[in-house]
């Protein structure tokens, strides 16, 4: 039977918490269309506050008349006017204000959040 030191097992716990893991992202979900709405959630709440940092924009495009646009601080991404279906988008935000918005109807479709 194989027996493990004590001291040697603490060794090899150790040297496993010091490997590196890879940073979990947030995944935030827009929608837009296929009324005249836009949203943005994070876990079923609407969006107001973020941390900075890395996040995943998963974005619902509902219909060929809106768009979604995000923009603010580094970061301009949108989707076409024409297209409709899932756009997946790596976004890193640094501490601003951010704006989403459907252009061609941008005095009714927006929103906005702030990060720290």
């Amino acid at each position: 039977m194989l027996r493990i030191r004590p001291a040697l097992a603490a060794v090899a716990v150790a040297a496993l918490a010091a490997v590196p893991t890879a940073q979990a992202s947030t995944t935030l979900k827009g929608v837009v269309g296929p009324g005249f709405t836009i949203t943005l959630t994070s876990g079923g709440k609407k969006v107001t506050k973020l941390k900075a940092g890395k996040y995943v924009f998963k974005i619902s495009d509902k219909s060929g008349i809106h768009n979604f646009h995000l923009k603010g601080p580094g970061v301009n991404k949108l989707t076409t006017v024409e297209g409709i279906g899932i756009k997946s988008w790596n976004v890193t935000f640094k501490k601003g204000k951010y704006t989403f918005v459907c252009d061609p109807h941008a005095s009714t479709m927006k929103g906005s959040f702030v990060v720290t």
